[in-house]
Formats: C-alpha cells, structure tokens, sequence
C-alpha cells in the first residue's frame, strides 16, 4: 500500500523532527522536564517504542499534503513537528482535566509525576510547537512563513474551546445536535484542517487550493469524530482497543446519544433515569441502534467522508501523495466496527 511506503520514509524523518525540538527545553537542571516530555512521545521509559508514540496521523497529514500540493515534504517538516507537538500538549492537559490515569497503556505524565509539572511539560510543549514553525523561514519565503506562524495560534484556541466545551457539557442538559459540531469542530477538527492547511501553504499553492485542503482536513476531522462515536459504543474492544461500554457508562454526549435523546423514545426516558449500569449496556445499545440512531451516526461520517474527499479532488493533489491522502482519510473512518 503506497500509505505505507509514506509512513516508512516520513515517519524517522519526524521523529529526528520533533527530538531535536525538544531538545531545545532540555539543560542543566532540567533533565527531568525534558525526560517527561520524552516519555510522554514515546521516546523513553518503560514501555517506550511506537506503541506508546502513538499514530502520528497529524504530522503525516502535514507532509502528506504538501507533497500532493506541488512541494517537497522536507521542507515542511517543521510544520509536522509542530502540529505533533501541539496535540501532545493538549493530550497531557486533558488527561489532568479527564483524571486519566492512562494514556497509550502508560501511566500518564500527570499520575507518574504531579499535576502541576505535568501541567509544565504540557506548556513547555505548547512553546516548543511555536518554536519548531519558526524553522519554516529556513525553507520557504517571509510571508509564508509568517501565514503558516498565524495558524498555529488560531488553532489553539480552537483546540482549548473545544476541550471547554467538552468539560462544560457534561453538566449541561437539553444538548441537542447542533451542540456536538462545535465542540467537536474544536476538539478534533480543527488541529486536522491545520495540517493539511499548513501542509498546503508550505508547498506555495494559491489561496483557493489552500482553503480546499483547509475543508479537507476539517470534514474528515468531523467524519473522524463522528465514527469515533460510533466504535465507542458498537465497537469491538478487541480491535479498536476501547471498551465498547465506557461511552455510555460515563455518559459521555456523543452524537449517537444525542440524536437518540431528541426522539425522545424509550432510551431518552432511561438516559434521564440517571447512570447506566454494565449489565444495562448491550441492551441500551441494541435500543439506540433500534431507535436510528447507529445509521445516524454512520450516515454522518460517511457524508462527512464524502465531502472531504470531494474536495481534495477539487484541489488537484499531484503524484503518489494524492492516493497518500486518500488512503489515509479511509484508515481515519474506516477502523474496526
């Protein structure tokens, strides 16, 4: 599969990436900051290896779609690291604000260390994202650089009200669809239309096949969450790796519950009932997919999939990184059921 070919000759590349960045926050004293953030990426510690790393889907969609816009992947590679390195940031943080004592089967930075160096690290990491773009002025003009210096911000506080709205949902009633996309737009979409945007604008293409990358890696970020909502409660935990039960359990608000909620049916009166127990869980789920809200969910993603696929043919991607991006937007949406 040509994916993988990509991810064989990008991933090395963005890992010497990301170590030198991070090696920057390392020096006297601060051995220990810069251990904890290399634990956290994967790089050191028990357990340490790609398993802990995790996918690097997002600087590969940086890499990816610059090389399928016209240009060199290398000199994009600042951009990847940066990406990456943000998203890490806000993965530490959340595991403080969601009281996760797990993360890629490891204890997380926060439960190892403490809250308030873990919170450190998350920082130092949030800096050195800014710090990894600002090599772009090494491989492209001012001006992009300095198009490519604006996203990153905008993105974060994107990211930030979208883990806001997250938190702040779990104690709100009456939430209906309209809700979810725009907390879901921050929590995930935005960091993927990043990546392929910042991919695209690196590469030198013109503002019109910038925005259609931009729309590419938005909706699929969208379809990405929609499906995540799906496996995280028709899932099987043997293939995905989480528990098909632990949605409904925690009574997370996802899009499927959401829209079962509005039909105001059977599971709208148990959902207001309070907790759902474990022995309850096969049973509530076979009602929301009876009440529609299964094929909902599915026919979401799938348009959603649609969409940012249509548009990444309408920018015209170039050579083997095209079926690239295609191929990655499919492994994306189309994990295990």
């Amino acid at each position: 599969m040509i994916l993988d070919d990509f991810f064989d000759t990008m991933l090395p590349a963005i890992e010497e990436e990301m170590q030198g960045c991070v090696a920057l926050a390392n020096g006297p004293g601060l051995e220990e900051l810069h251990h904890m953030m290399a634990y956290h990426l994967g790089w050191e510690g028990e357990g340490a290896g790609p398993q802990a790393s995790g996918k690097r889907v997002r600087p590969m969609l940086v890499l990816l779609s610059c090389e399928a816009a016209g240009g060199d992947w290398r000199q994009a590679l600042p951009a990847a690291a940066a990406v990456e390195l943000i998203h890490n940031f806000s993965l530490i943080h959340d595991d403080i604000q969601d009281d996760s004592e797990l993360r890629r089967g490891r204890t997380t930075v926060w439960k190892k260390w403490n809250v308030a160096q873990a919170i450190n690290a998350g920082d130092s990491m949030f800096a050195l994202a800014h710090v990894s773009l600002q090599r772009l002025d090494k491989y492209v003009k001012p001006e992009v650089a300095l198009k490519a210096a604006r996203v990153l911000p905008q993105t974060s506080l994107e990211l930030t009200q979208g883990q806001y709205l997250d938190l702040d949902y779990e104690t709100r009633e009456n939430l209906t669809v309209d809700d979810y996309w725009p907390m879901v737009n921050g929590k995930t979409a935005a960091l993927l239309a990043a990546c392929t945007q910042l991919g695209a604008l690196v590469a030198g293409a013109d503002e019109n096949i910038r925005d259609l990358y931009c729309s590419f890696g938005k909706q699929l970020g969208l379809a990405f969450q929609a499906y995540d909502d799906l496996l995280g409660i028709w899932g099987d935990a043997a293939l995905t790796g989480k528990s098909a039960a632990s949605d409904l359990i925690s009574g997370k608000k996802s899009l499927p519950v959401l829209y079962a909620i509005a039909k105001e049916g059977d599971f709208s009166k148990r959902w207001e009932q309070g907790p759902i127990q474990q022995d309850e869980v096969e049973a509530i789920a076979n009602q929301l997919e009876e009440e529609g809200a299964r094929q909902y969910t599915q026919d979401a993603a799938d348009r959603l999939t649609g969409g940012a696929l249509e548009d990444l043919e309408s920018a015209k991607p170039q050579g083997d990184a095209a079926e690239g991006l295609k191929q990655l937007a499919q492994r994306l949406v189309k994990r295990e059921v």
